[in-house]
Formats: C-alpha cells, sequence, structure tokens
C-alpha cells in the first residue's frame, strides 16, 4: 500500500502503470533504488542507460506514490523566489540552481523524444502574477533576481482571466508540462528493455551500509545487497534528525474540469501569496481542454478541512474562468517545504553509497529529473557541479529563522500527550470520521472506515513518536512533524514511517467497537 490508497483520485491516476510482482527473493544488484515516482524511475532510467544493473521497490504500485497527486508543471521559475534563495544563500548558487532546473525540462523533453514516450509534453509560457493582497515590490524584486542570474524573463501586463485582467505580471519562456504518468511508463518501458527489475507491494525496513556494501531488507523477509542505495520517497525512510529537521511537509489541494478549448491559453500560471494558486492545462479533446488550479497549502495534519479548501479553489477559479465546467477531479498531495528553498539531492549525510531525494517544495517534477542528472554522476564519477546546491547535509545557517520556527511543530505537537483527546466515546464516530481518544496514559487513534469498520491504533507516529491527526478528506492519518501517512487499519502508506501504528487493542473501551 501507498498514498494510492489514499481516497481521492487524481486526474493522472487514471492512467494505469504496468502490474509488476512483489519482490520473492533475495537479489543483489549495481543500484536499489527505493520509490517508483518521477525522482526514483529517473535515477533508474539514466542509470540503466549507464550500463548499471537496476532494482526498483515501492511498497505500493508502481507510479502510485506523490508523482501520480502532483499537477506536473516543469519550470525554472523557482517556486520559492530567486530573491528570497539569494537572500538565504547567494547568487552564485541562485545561478546554478536555475541551470539544474532549466537543464530538467531540456532532459525530460530530450528523454520523451528518444524513447517515443506520447506524454503531451510541450513547451509554453509561465506567468508569476501578482495576487492583489501582495505588494508589488514582491514581483519587482524577483525581476532584478531573475535578471542577475541570467534567467530569461520580461514584464507582462495581460492576462486571460475574467477579473484583475491588467495585472503586473512576470514572463518566463520555455517552461513545460506533460502528463506525470504517461511520462513514467515510458520510463518503465525503457528501464525494462534494458533488463532493470521492478517490484511492486515490496516495503523496506531498513537501509544500512557496510564496507561498499549496501543491504536493503523489506518487511517480507527478503534483503537486496548493492554497491549503491537510493532513496526516492517524498520523504526519506533513513533519517531521523539531519534533513527532517530542515524541511517540512504541507498539504496541498488541487481540482480539475473541462473548459472550452481557446478560453484559456496554453500556460502555465502561478500568483504571488504564500499559499499561491497555480493553474495549468492538460488536453482532453478537440472541443476541450482539462484545467487543472490547485493551492489552499496548510501544514500537514493542522487543519482537517479539505471540503472547504476544494470549495475555496473552484470559487477562485469560477471567478477568472466563467466557462469552466463541472468540477471532475479533487485531490490532494505533500510536498516537503525546503527551510532555504532548495531541495535535499545527493549522499545521505553520514553514507558514502545511499542518496537521497527530497524537499521538492513546488518543483517536485523538476526536482525529479534533476535526481535522475545528479545522482548517477555522483554515483559514476564522485562529483557533479549541481552537487552543493542540493547537498542534504548542508548546513541552513541563512534560513535559520525559517529552521527554528518550522521546528516548533514537533515541540508542540509532543505536548498533545497530556492534553485531552478530541472525542470521549467511540460510539459518536460516524463512517469516514476519526479522532483521538484518550484512555489512561495512553491517545488511541479511533476511526470508523467507509465501510463502518472500526479501527483503533495507537496515535504514536513510528517514526520520531509524534501524534498522528485525522485526514477525513483523505481517510487517513497524517503526522504533522515529518509528513507520514497511515490507512485507517494503521497500514503506513508514506515515508519517512514504514511500520504500522502499534494496535491499541488493550486501549479499547468495551463499547462502541
Amino acid at each position: 500500500m501507498n498514498v494510492a490508497n489514499e481516497r481521492t483520485r487524481s486526474l493522472w491516476i487514471e492512467t494505469a502503470l504496468p502490474k509488476v510482482p512483489p519482490l520473492d527473493r533475495d537479489a543483489t544488484a549495481d543500484v536499489v533504488i527505493i520509490g517508483s515516482g518521477i525522482a526514483g524511475l529517473s535515477v533508474a532510467y539514466e542509470m540503466s542507460a549507464r550500463g548499471a544493473s537496476v532494482i526498483v521497490v515501492d511498497r505500493g504500485q508502481i507510479g502510485g506514490g506523490m508523482t501520480a497527486r502532483t499537477t506536473a508543471h516543469l519550470a525554472s521559475a523557482l517556486d520559492d523566489f530567486y530573491s528570497e534563495l539569494i537572500k538565504s544563500r547567494d547568487e552564485n548558487l541562485a545561478r546554478l540552481l536555475h541551470e539544474s532546473l532549466d537543464a530538467s525540462i531540456d532532459r525530460a523533453e530530450a528523454i520523451s523524444t528518444k524513447e517515443g514516450i506520447d506524454c503531451d509534453f510541450a513547451r509554453l509560457d509561465g506567468l508569476l502574477f501578482l495576487a492583489p493582497e501582495t505588494p508589488r515590490s514582491d514581483l519587482e524584486e524577483e525581476l532584478d533576481a531573475c535578471r542577475k542570474i541570467g534567467m530569461p524573463v520580461e514584464q507582462h501586463h495581460s492576462l486571460p482571466f475574467a477579473v484583475h485582467n491588467d495585472v503586473f505580471s512576470l514572463r518566463f519562456p520555455q517552461q513545460g508540462r506533460f502528463h506525470p504518468l504517461k511520462y513514467l511508463n515510458g520510463l518503465v518501458r525503457a528501464i525494462q528493455q534494458r533488463g532493470g527489475e521492478l517490484f511492486a507491494d515490496t516495503c523496506v525496513t531498513s537501509v544500512e551500509e557496510h564496507d561498499g556494501d549496501v543491504v536493503v531488507k523489506t518487511a517480507a523477509g527478503h534483503t537486496l545487497h548493492a554497491k549503491n542505495v537510493v532513496i526516492a520517497t517524498n520523504s526519506p525512510i533513513i533519517d531521523r534528525v539531519v534533513v527532517h529537521t530542515k524541511q517540512a511537509p504541507y498539504r496541498t489541494y488541487v481540482i480539475a474540469a473541462k473548459l472550452p478549448r481557446g478560453s484559456l491559453p496554453d500556460a502555465l500560471y502561478w500568483d504571488t501569496l504564500e499559499e499561491y494558486h497555480y493553474v495549468r492545462l492538460q488536453p482532453y479533446s478537440a472541443e476541450h481542454d482539462i484545467v487543472i488550479i490547485g493551492g489552499e497549502d496548510h501544514k500537514t495534519g493542522q487543519a482537517d478541512d479539505g471540503a472547504q479548501r476544494f470549495a475555496a479553489l473552484e470559487v477562485w477559479a469560477r471567478a477568472r474562468l466563467p466557462q469552466m465546467g463541472e468540477v471532475t477531479h479533487r485531490w490532494s498531495g505533500q510536498v516537503l517545504e525546503p527551510v532555504d528553498h532548495c531541495g535535499f539531492i545527493g549522499r545521505n549525510p553520514g553514507n558514502e553509497h545511499v542518496y537521497m531525494v527530497s524537499g521538492d517544495s513546488g518543483q517536485g517534477i523538476t526536482n525529479g529529473v534533476i535526481a535522475g542528472m545528479l545522482i548517477p554522476g555522483l554515483i559514476t564519477d564522485g562529483r557533479h557541479p549541481w552537487a552543493d546546491v542540493y547537498n542534504p547535509g548542508r548546513l541552513v545557517g541563512g534560513s535559520l529563522g525559517e529552521y527554528l520556527s518550522e521546528n516548533l511543530t514537533p515541540v508542540k505537537n509532543f505536548a498533545e500527550y497530556v492534553t485531552a483527546g478530541d472525542i470521549d466515546s467511540f460510539d459518536q464516530l460516524k463512517p469516514g470520521q476519526g479522532g483521538l481518544f484518550r484512555s489512561g496514559l495512553k491517545k488511541v487513534a479511533a476511526c470508523r472506515d467507509l465501510n463502518g469498520v472500526m479501527h483503533a491504533r495507537s496515535a504514536t507516529c513510528t517514526h520520531v513518536g509524534c501524534v498522528v491527526h485525522w485526514n477525513s478528506t483523505e481517510q487517513c492519518w497524517d503526522c504533522p512533524c515529518h509528513g507520514s501517512q497511515f490507512a485507517p487499519d494503521g497500514t503506513a502508506l508514506n515515508g519517512p514511517a514504514v511500520a504500522s501504528l502499534r494496535d491499541a487493542h488493550d486501549s479499547l473501551p468495551r463499547r462502541g467497537t
């Protein structure tokens, strides 16, 4: 199981990837990759192209993780602004980061062409526009920053929306978009053609490095040996402190609807709000496109009002696109926000032959493609010009305030162990509802699933012990600290946790079960 087992279904997930079996034996490979989203499969593709033997494992179905819950923008414009990156790090590093993002779009296009992947890839403009709630100076600073690092950009003053059409904005040429699961399908085909092996429904429980041999153990009792291992699991499953303290998990929400073709020029759009809105099109038919609108982010586990957030997105969209039809899809996903605006791609701190990809912010697709270039470079050559930009072990002194602020979440969360529960009795839970129940000194994560079956598990996340919170939209338990997610029955769906929530049977009250 992975996040494909959560309640909402994205537009992309209707495109099924090839079914592969679980790992059923011990095996050895040059490279073992844990996670089969855009990052894991990009690394697998590039390593197999270099002649390496490759094994990919995923705790759920192939391509069923967070890549299937993205909106698949391919942007070299920085999600968190180059002006902010220059303040927290430096101008030369910002220049290198832009180079990497630009190269990732080129690489995705080149792979699509070389492998004949029909994934609706297109080059198009990106328009960053001023939201009424933010000052013009935000965009003016970003314009100056982009010019300093040599990024092509120009001022723009017209938007194809029904309201606020005369809006100061920045136009970034040569951005891109594609259908992410069609692209992953093509990568899987190419990896298998080169002898790479993929295994689904294979939960990894440990990764240990010993004298140049990396040993991967699975919940089913099988062992993989590799020269190098790559952890590409959204939130990494191998670290408890070093990287997790430098990023924070956020839920983001997306809706999709039909839009008469020609109603909106094909481009990427996003505004300047902190929890910004983002818009793109996906080809559908000769008469219609699908318009995809996202935003309304909040820290993972700190809100349970998904219906209201979907509604807010629809209100925002209809005010600007009155031709928009009925909403056909609603889904949410999780992004990991790095405190200093750059993802974490490279050697896992403390290891020589274990690598990781995380901290995607809103650049998960481009960062995944970057991982496919950067990590194979480190494996084969021992170095890469972008290594310092994305180094997972880097210090974040320039973003100390953000670092301290984000790390208040675990402190506040642990305080919940001494507070009352959300519910007084299991009897009050209706199908689809969940809450925290206090039983003596323990907290119980209690929910009644959509079939009416009652589940009661320990509320203690199996990663570092934070208290999980119920997510009624996705029908899962979310950990506010580091982004772990669990099914109603406690099964771990998303890292960093690999173990299920523990049974709370002994804490159950006699009634309402």
